[in-house]
């Protein structure tokens, strides 16, 4: 049984009923809310040979970077495995084995493919925008999405994710006034998606338009909050502003509330934690327990070595919180990766291990070994992923790591950077300050 979804594209084994939750399972990924394993699942019970929704239920799996979640892929590439399928649907399977096998620069090759043969294949655009962000391919992120532009229109359901995912692509690739106009236009076709109002904080981020940014997010919060996976990271967004206002009360506020009240096991919620908390700890903020919060939470995937970006972030943790054997399982298991065969050698390797090794040794108060560290990798930390806006805290720890060496020329060298980018960050203005003070106070 082959029915076509409501771009035109074929879905094998598909009734009726099992192909209109499909389409909602799609637009609730499309804008980060509900449940869109959950309806993926209804799918496949009403229709057990439906091979799209095998297919988009591993994407969910995989695309969190959560450790569980290869062993659900895996599943889901045995049952489509033997279904009847098309071409285009048997390309997303071997995409799924490629992510599943680690094989992350394989897999964005196929889902680019895809998408050109069908720029009409949603699923494969956003995995593949997902995939980019991961690898740090931002010319990827833009242009990925460009190139399907022309087949698509406003009336065309999913329009808005389109020119969401391909805000933040010009976003990334600094083309600020375009990515925000797109961003917000996004927005306007579909209040709730969540990446596209995500778009527009990073422009905001970047300029340095931080009372705008403030503005822009509490607008509407509800539309990119309520019931919604991203709903952490925009939260997080937020607190960026307020700290380059100085308002630590009001970041803290937000950490003990919907950034990390509810102590959230999810992975990318924890890299939010983590990032928030290493910034306060800086600027020598006091925490309390905050870290040690934190740290439990990383702690059960502490060797999980699927991903190098999260390594980088449980080693703030467990660095703040003295856990040092949970800080010997992340250094195995980077050891681990860099001798297999798959992409997170590359990760790892290249800037991974040198980041994670920096935080160990920032936290140890070994701010030379820090800066000698960061320093050659901070021209090609994309390739372990993340946005700019998140890469942006290994600059602030090699500035604070050099003030606090001792290294105040370098450290005026780099501060410099920062305020020509943003000439009224007020950050920048208190960390110039401190690298001109002949004596740095060494701060715990």
């Amino acid at each position: 049984m082959t029915r076509k979804d409501a771009l035109g594209l074929p879905m094998s084994g598909a009734d009726a009923t099992a192909a209109d939750l499909y389409h909602q399972a799609l637009h609730a990924f499309q804008c980060y809310r509900g449940d869109p394993v959950a309806i993926t699942e209804q799918a496949s019970s009403r229709s057990p040979e439906f091979v799209m929704a095998r297919v988009l239920h591993a994407y969910l799996h995989l695309l969190g970077t959560e450790p569980d979640g290869f062993a659900v892929a895996r599943a889901d590439l045995e049952a489509a495995g033997t279904l009847p399928s098309a071409a285009r649907e048997r390309a997303h399977l071997t995409a799924v084995q490629h992510l599943v096998d680690s094989e992350w620069h394989v897999a964005s090759r196929i889902l680019e493919d895809i998408a050109i043969d069908y720029p009409n294949d949603i699923l494969a655009l956003q995995v593949g925008h997902v995939v980019d962000f991961y690898t740090g391919a931002s010319r990827l992120l833009r242009d990925r999405i460009a190139r399907a532009l022309p087949s698509w229109s406003a009336d065309m359901p999913g329009y808005h994710a389109i020119i969401g995912m391909h805000a933040f692509g010009l976003e990334e690739t600094g083309l600020y006034a375009r990515a925000e106009a797109a961003g917000r236009r996004a927005v306007e076709l579909e209040r709730r998606d969540a990446w596209a109002w995500h778009a527009v904080a990073h422009v905001m981020e970047m300029q340095g338009r931080t009372t705008e940014g403030i503005a822009w997010l509490r607008s509407d919060s509800d539309a990119w909050s309520v019931d919604n996976f991203f709903a952490v990271h925009n939260w997080w967004h937020l607190a960026l502003y307020h700290l380059e206002l100085d308002e630590v009360d009001e970041v803290l506020r937000l950490f003990d509330g919907p950034i990390y009240g509810q102590r959230s096991r999810v992975v990318l919620d924890m890299i939010d934690a983590s990032a928030l908390l290493w910034r306060l700890k800086l600027r020598g903020i006091p925490l309390g327990e905050r870290w040690q919060a934190v740290a439990d939470g990383w702690e059960p995937i502490a060797d999980a070595g699927n991903y190098a970006f999260n390594d980088a972030h449980a080693m703030m943790a467990f660095t703040a919180a003295q856990r040092r054997g949970a800080a010997e399982r992340v250094f195995a298991a980077q050891a681990h990766a860099v001798d297999g065969s798959d992409d997170k050698r590359f990760f790892v390797r290249e800037v991974g291990s040198p980041v994670t090794r920096a935080i160990h040794a920032f936290g140890e108060g070994d701010f030379a070994e820090t800066v000698r560290l960061l320093r050659p990798v901070r021209d090609r930390a994309n390739r372990f992923g993340g946005s700019h806006a998140q890469r942006d805290l290994l600059d602030l720890t090699l500035i604070e790591a050099a003030v606090r060496d001792g290294q105040l020329a370098l450290a005026r060298a780099l501060i410099a950077e920062r305020i020509d980018l943003k000439p009224d960050s007020a950050s920048a203005r208190v960390l110039l300050a401190r690298a001109a003070e002949p004596r740095v106070r060494q701060v715990a």
